[in-house]
């Protein structure tokens, strides 16, 4: 029996929220999307046909409240709820609360999502039903003494892993038996936090990993289908950062026998809608058949599903509606697959700074036009003006590109990063462009501890390189005011007593540079540092040919993204920030919350004891002693909010 979905409310935010939005106008139907005091301006809510407000910033004060996203479903008429990913997406109490109020849920059954929610239930589930798994705990005794008696008879390395959740939280590589217990406390802490159980399972730790998935799709009549693999090994700190379809080295006996598991997994729990049904891989060599067992089944949309569609031609979220207004999916034969597809997450984070979250305006968001033919796509949930805040995931897009090889989509790929710009939001785009160029990669040489193995100690740290220089100068001059009163901006050369043309000091990224203008009889010329020397287009319209990207900013200011770069250029010497604490003092290296706080005044401490942990951004990090010390004063609290340089604790001063 088929119904007619109208409108729909979104109950997510972001980039998915502007994805559902796209296909559902698409496809004739409304939209609604719900924000909270963080996302009163967001791009979701500009997108959708209506908005509802559904409480303050943090999420579980408004997008994890199910009453509210209820009410605000019914109050606007929606007859369908999309969940997105993350937030309530694989949550079944929010799939029943939908159900009660009449609502249609795009999106498994309840009972399907209990059964895939525990890693340790559904392993177990797994195994009646055929579908390989790894070797490892699923017991539901969480004592410490039992867990590591299991992990000394599994065999270090082990993974210690949240029964609940996913996206990398809660999970934790262990080495060696010295380790366990405190790798262990983290990680039940992290899983609480993230998704309110902290039970965990323990599992053989695969040498030279893949991790690679199937998605998989049911309908209400029975049919299961897959669309083909997509590889997700580059992972760093267990959160995907590239994707690609099809995996690398697969062959049509490995496809067929991981395929079919998958399918065997989804009918298993009677899976109807989207889902993704993940496989850790032995990739110590070429694949095999025996090579590869179940991790978990995802009971919704993945981040990565844009480059199955790709490969497909198909529109997953369309399907998602369609299935959920009870049509039937296309035969298993008339899904086919072309070309390769990457997509590569370009997260607001400090490289330089341990990949930390960077927060606050994008004063510059230009992204890649790309290329013309199609074969380059961005998904994204923020635009020039939008405010990256602490209290979500830091990711501000997705770049998809799709070619007849993988070599071609790397190269599509790598471009559109190159030509698309942040400011002054931090981001990993310099990092994603190495990754995608690492010989090795380009080799397929891929495994979970790729950029572990090929870029630790990654950096960009570059001087004035010539070019950027020429840049800089260009711009600057293209900047001067311009009057027909001035000398400066006569053309033809000539002063009286001095050299031709201004000096000028400007301060780039805070350090004061001189640049020295001069018309020569080969066209203008510029001195930077009086030292290097290059000639400048005079006409306006080379400009853009002839240097590096630049935009304007506020207070007179201006950024040029050349190598090395982005360079902030001011006429005036910017504000001196906060001194650095020194080693007498431990600061918030960026805004959130305290989790918790391990020292009091008074206590004696040792370098490198952890004192203070904190999270933002669903990040937890740790702060630890900088030296031998005396704790003399702590200035925070657990559960109490901290800012970017905020000082938290401090230690005696040494005499």
């Amino acid at each position: 029996m088929t119904k007619t979905i109208t409108k729909i409310l979104i109950a997510n935010r972001g980039e998915i929220a502007c994805r559902v939005i796209k296909t559902a106008r698409d496809m004739g139907i409304a939209t609604v999307a719900v924000y909270s005091d963080a996302d009163r301006k967001a791009l979701h809510v500009q997108m959708a046909d209506e908005a509802v407000h559904i409480g303050p910033s943090p999420a579980n004060e408004s997008y994890l409240v199910i009453e509210n996203i209820i009410a605000a479903a019914k109050d606007t008429g929606a007859d369908a709820v999309h969940p997105g990913y993350g937030f309530l997406s694989e949550n079944p109490g929010f799939v029943r609360a939908c159900e009660k109020a009449g609502l249609i849920f795009i999106g498994p059954s309840a009972d399907a999502m209990e059964a895939m929610g525990l890693k340790d239930a559904a392993k177990k589930l797994m195994d009646k039903a055929g579908v390989p798994t790894t070797p490892g705990y699923h017991g539901k005794d969480q004592d410490l003494n039992v867990l590591r008696k299991e992990a000394d008879k599994i065999g270090y390395p082990v993974l210690i892993k949240a029964v609940a959740g996913g996206g990398g939280k809660g999970m934790r590589k262990v080495d060696a038996a010295a380790d366990f217990e405190a790798s262990l406390a983290s990680c039940q802490r992290e899983a609480k936090s993230s998704f309110g159980n902290d039970a965990v399972l323990i599992e053989k730790y695969i040498q030279s990993p893949r991790h690679i998935e199937v998605q998989v799709f049911g309908d209400a009549h029975g049919h299961v289908v897959h669309m083909f693999e997509r590889d997700c090994s580059l992972q760093r700190r267990h959160q995907k950062v590239i994707e690609e379809a099809p995996a690398p080295g697969m062959t049509d006996a490995v496809r067929t026998a991981m395929t079919d598991a998958a399918i065997k997994a989804a009918k298993a729990v009677n899976y109807v809608g989207a889902g993704t049904v993940e496989f850790i891989v032995d990739g110590s060599g070429e694949l095999r058949t025996d090579g590869f067992w179940f991790m978990e089944m995802n009971t919704r949309l993945q981040v990565e599903h844009p480059v199955s569609e790709m490969i497909t031609g198909l529109d997953l979220v369309e399907w998602q509606i369609r299935v959920a207004q009870g049509e039937k999916l296309p035969k298993q034969s008339d899904i086919k697959m072309s070309g390769h597809a990457i997509e590569a997450r370009l997260y607001a984070e400090d490289p330089a700074n341990d990949f930390l979250p960077s927060v606050g305006q994008l004063d510059v968001f230009h992204p890649s036009l790309g290329a013309l033919d199609g074969s380059y796509r961005l998904d994204t949930g923020v635009q020039k003006g939008s405010e990256i805040s602490i209290y979500y995931d830091p990711m501000i897009g997705k770049f998809i590109a799709h070619a007849t090889t993988r070599n071609k989509a790397i190269q599509t790929l790598t471009n559109s990063l190159r030509t698309s710009y942040v400011y002054p939001v931090k981001t990993n785009k310099d990092f994603l462009i190495d990754c995608l160029n690492e010989p090795a990669f380009k080799n397929a040489a891929i495994n979970t501890n790729f950029i572990a193995e090929y870029l630790s100690n990654w950096s960009r740290t570059e001087p004035l390189s010539r070019t950027a220089l020429r840049s800089l100068a260009i711009h600057i001059y293209q900047h001067l005011p311009k009057s027909d009163n001035s000398p400066f901006s006569q053309t033809d050369g000539w002063r009286l007593n001095g050299r031709t043309g201004p000096t000028l000091v400007y301060y780039v990224n805070g350090e004061a540079i001189s640049f020295h203008y001069s018309h020569k009889a080969n066209g203008l010329q510029c001195e930077v540092l009086g030292k290097v020397k290059t000639s400048l287009p005079t006409d306006p319209r080379d400009v853009y040919e002839t240097a590096a990207p630049c935009f304007d900013l506020r207070n007179d200011a201006f950024v040029i993204m050349a190598e090395g770069g982005p360079y902030q250029i001011t006429r005036k010497p910017p504000t001196q920030a906060n001194a650095a604490a020194s080693s007498h003092a431990l600061t918030a290296s960026m805004p959130g919350k305290i989790i918790s706080v391990n020292a009091t005044a008074g206590d004696s401490v040792k370098e490198g004891e952890a004192l203070i942990v904190m999270e933002a951004m669903k990040m937890e990090m740790t702060l630890n002693a900088p030296r031998d010390g005396i704790v003399s004063d702590v200035t925070c609290a657990e559960g109490s909010l901290v800012t970017d340089g905020e000082i938290l604790l401090t230690l005696e001063k040494n005499n």
